[in-house]
Parts: C-alpha cells; sequence; structure tokens
C-alpha cells in the first residue's frame, strides 16, 4: 500500500519494501515506479526500498511550470530528509539516473552509494532521436500513465511535452562536474544499448572518482525491468561492498 507526502508543492507517492539500509529507486521517465517494480524484490532482500513517483509521474499529480532535472533532485533531497530521515543509496534508471546524479552532486552527504543504469549526463549523451517518441509510443504511455495518474486519464502528452524540452536542454554537466560526488558509484549499461553510445557511458564511469562499470548482456535500455533478478545481484553486491 502507498503513502504520500507532502514535498514542498509536490504531493509525492511513494511505496518501501523490505528492510536494512535505506535504498531509493528513481524510476524512468515518463513512467512511474510501477516500471522497476520487478527489481524490488532482490533489492529488498537487503535494502528498505523506497519507491517515489516524481512530480507529474504516476500517481503523483503535476505542478505549474516546467520540470528540470535539478527540481527532481531537490525533491529527492527532499524525500530523504523528510521521509528516509538521512542518507540513503541512489538508483536511478534512465531519467532517475540524471535525477539521482544531480542530487549526489547537490548534497552528496546525502547519498551512501549512486546507481546510474542508462542515464546521461549531458543532453548531447542521447543518441539522434532517442528522445523522440512515435505517435504509437505516446498513444501507449498515454494509457499507461492515464491508468493511475491524480491529473486524469489524457494528461502524458503534456507531460511528455514537458519532458521532451527537458532532455532536449538538459542536464549539462561537464565531465569534471563529476568530481562533485566522491562516493562510490555504479554505471550500469545493457550491451545492446543504442539509446546512449558506449563512448558517452564510459566518459561518465571515467569521471566519476569511485565508479565500477557494469555491462548487463542480453539487454538494452530497460536492463532494470528486463533483467531484473540480475541487476539486483549486482546492485546489492556493489553497494554490500562498494569500491
Amino acid at each position: 500500500m502507498g503513502e504520500y507526502v507532502q514535498l514542498g508543492d509536490v504531493r509525492t507517492y511513494y511505496e518501501v519494501d523490505g528492510a536494512g539500509d535505506p535504498l531509493v529507486l528513481l524510476h524512468p521517465g515518463g513512467c512511474d515506479s510501477r516500471t522497476v517494480e520487478a527489481v524490488v524484490p532482490g533489492l529488498a532482500a537487503r535494502f528498505r526500498v523506497y519507491r517515489p513517483d516524481r512530480r507529474g509521474h504516476g500517481r503523483t499529480p503535476d505542478v505549474p511550470g516546467p520540470i528540470t532535472y535539478e527540481l527532481m533532485a531537490r525533491d529527492t533531497i527532499a524525500f530523504l530528509e523528510t521521509v528516509v530521515g538521512g542518507p540513503a543509496h541512489l538508483v536511478g534508471h534512465s531519467d532517475g539516473a540524471p535525477t539521482a546524479l544531480t542530487a549526489a552532486i547537490l548534497r552528496p552527504d546525502l547519498v551512501s552509494g549512486l546507481v546510474l543504469a542508462a542515464g546521461v549526463f549531458h543532453h548531447t549523451g542521447w543518441a539522434p532521436g532517442a528522445i523522440d517518441l512515435p505517435p504509437d509510443v505516446v498513444e501507449w504511455f498515454t494509457g499507461y500513465h492515464g491508468d493511475v495518474s491524480p491529473d486524469g486519464p489524457d494528461r502524458f502528452p503534456a507531460l511528455y511535452a514537458k519532458l521532451h524540452r527537458m532532455q532536449s536542454e538538459e542536464p549539462t554537466f561537464a565531465e569534471k562536474d563529476l568530481a562533485g560526488y566522491p562516493g562510490p558509484t555504479l554505471v550500469m549499461v545493457g550491451d545492446d544499448e543504442d539509446e546512449i553510445p558506449i563512448e558517452h557511458t564510459l566518459a561518465m564511469r571515467g569521471a566519476l572518482p569511485r565508479s565500477q562499470l557494469a555491462v548487463v548482456p542480453g539487454t538494452g535500455h530497460g536492463l532494470i525491468s528486463d533483467k531484473p533478478d540480475l541487476c539486483a545481484y549486482l546492485i546489492t553486491d556493489f553497494l554490500g561492498s562498494p569500491a
């Protein structure tokens, strides 16, 4: 059963599973925490797993104005302070990755360990056309989003417009900026990733001071949901004994 917490002007929905060290799992953009639920059992065996729906996503209503990675990172920081009550591991998938990275750079004291799966540190890291959804995919997301959104059944196109603007212009970290998070980081990528060129992922891994790289075989951009048991093992092994 999920709960709500008021974080500034955002009424944030979240779910909690398991016991142990706190871990906040940040879902991809355009969807919500349902997308990553397959990896929860493997993580909840070792961690207390928090799954918030970010502003405008899932069961969390949108608020007026643009959506930015910094706003979502600050929402995440508020979640850590208000709900978790202190530092936690952050695991971000796709849009959840730059959200987690931004939060870690802004407040490294609140991030015990960081996992970035299929994410970018600069918007030029996306392959050409990767953020452009075809009409049939927008239609599918509209129904998926509308099944739970408190904003109504047809609000996804408005959310998509906000996200597309954000993904086209953000994030804007330079490689040197990534040194702002000195903690342990696991960079994860599928071996069939076609949305983010491997050169960008390797640059991210190289720029983070205490980082490791995990290439998940037989999967692509959706690695967390496609290979949940393997990803849960890799995440648990890394965060349980970070380099």
